[in-house]
């Protein structure tokens, strides 16, 4: 018996060095476009509105005169993680990619808050479908992707926009959570933040607004407005396993929330990260 357990013991250590050997050597293929004659993939500089202001974005646009399906990229906070590579590949996959910058970001018109970057998602997408004739667009196939604040911005617009059945918070900033954490003491926050080189707002403006509505920013509470999504969250950490757990709890569609050893840009899997996007997005 004593035997039993040893080999067993072995056996599982192989699978894991296994596992483990498998992700280190994770590899993506990325291909120059063939160009056809007409509808041949391209870049596009977009000013888009959203609630009187412009915001600064791009379209990367695939190849081929079908409809393509759309990914949204959804940036931090403030943002310089963008996540192009995952743009690039998806792009090469047949799909169309938007980024932009949020109100009072990077060059955007417009005053930042958090609330203004959920409603600026919300604004992208009906931009987008608005222009889906000449950006090729699939408007049913609308994913929206999110990197730690922009996981924030994913969950809430997706409780939003009815039409748009995918979601993929990577490492998402729980923003209700850490401000109630420091009990309110923005003076804290802010030493803690720093400088916001980028947002033309105060520490004041902009955690206020998340302590007189701690409703808005409990994710957990959205739960049921978003049970009939297909939502995956990608953490380095495990301090979302409550909000996971209550959205899980909630879900009728698919929900898949793991952890990875990993960083908060996810520098060490980046191709294991996009490949994980990659099969979501194709995924029907």
């Amino acid at each position: 018996m004593k035997i039993f357990f040893i080999f067993l013991a072995l056996a599982i250590l192989g699978t894991v060095q296994t596992i483990s050997a498998q992700s280190k050597n994770d590899t993506l293929v990325l291909r120059n476009n063939e160009w056809g004659a007409a509808n041949r993939a391209g870049f596009h500089e977009l000013n888009i509105p959203s609630s009187g202001s412009l915001l600064q974005g791009f379209i990367y646009t695939a190849n081929g005169a079908r409809k393509h399906g759309l990914l949204v990229l959804l940036h931090g906070f403030p943002g310089n993680e963008r996540n192009i590579d995952l743009a690039q590949i998806a792009r090469s996959r047949g799909w169309d990619v938007v980024y932009f910058d949020y109100r009072g970001s990077w060059g955007s018109q417009g005053k930042f808050s958090f609330k203004n970057c959920v409603d600026d998602a919300v604004n992208v997408i009906a931009y987008c479908k608005h222009n889906a004739g000449m950006f090729n667009i699939d408007t049913t196939n609308i994913v929206l992707f999110g990197h730690s604040m922009g996981g924030f911005v994913c969950l809430k617009a997706l409780s939003y926009l009815p039409g748009v059945k995918k979601g993929f918070a990577l490492s998402t900033w729980d923003i209700g959570g850490d401000v109630k954490m420091f009990k309110g003491n923005i003076t804290k926050l802010e030493a803690n933040e720093g400088k916001y080189f980028v947002l033309n707002a105060t520490a004041q403006e902009l955690y206020q607004p998340v302590l007189d509505d701690p409703a808005y920013f409990n994710l957990k509470s959205m739960a049921p407005r978003l049970a009939d999504k297909q939502i995956i969250m990608l953490d380095e950490h495990h301090e979302n396993k409550v909000i996971a757990d209550a959205l899980s709890a909630a879900n009728k569609a698919s929900f898949d929330y793991e952890v990875w050893d990993t960083d908060h840009g996810f520098s060490n899997t980046r191709v294991s990260m996009i490949k994980k996007v990659l099969a979501f997005i194709s995924e029907p």
